[in-house]
């Protein structure tokens, strides 16, 4: 293993892990602020309940997406090709 696979194995650890708190305190957010607002207006329950899951997709969708450039930087990264037909 060069320094290469190291460092993006490394790189990708810290990726997932800020990729997975933010969503989920973003997530977190969103649940109380609804609750909130239903709290405040019970007869708004169906916009604010469809537009809770409307953003919760979005958040999510934040969560793939990093999961998938990880998945991308560590099994298919161009640059390990590179580097080791590199000399040095």
């Amino acid at each position: 293993m060069n320094w290469f696979t190291l460092a993006s194995t490394v790189a990708v650890t810290l990726a997932v892990a800020v990729g997975v708190v933010a969503p989920a305190l973003a997530m977190g957010r969103a649940v109380s602020q609804a609750l909130d607002a239903l709290a405040r207006q019970p007869e708004a329950e169906k916009i604010i309940t469809r537009t809770l899951f409307i953003g919760l997709a979005m958040i999510e969708s934040l969560a793939i997406y990093v999961l998938v450039i990880a998945l991308i930087v560590l099994f298919r990264n161009p640059l390990i090709e590179y580097l080791v037909r590199a000399p040095g």
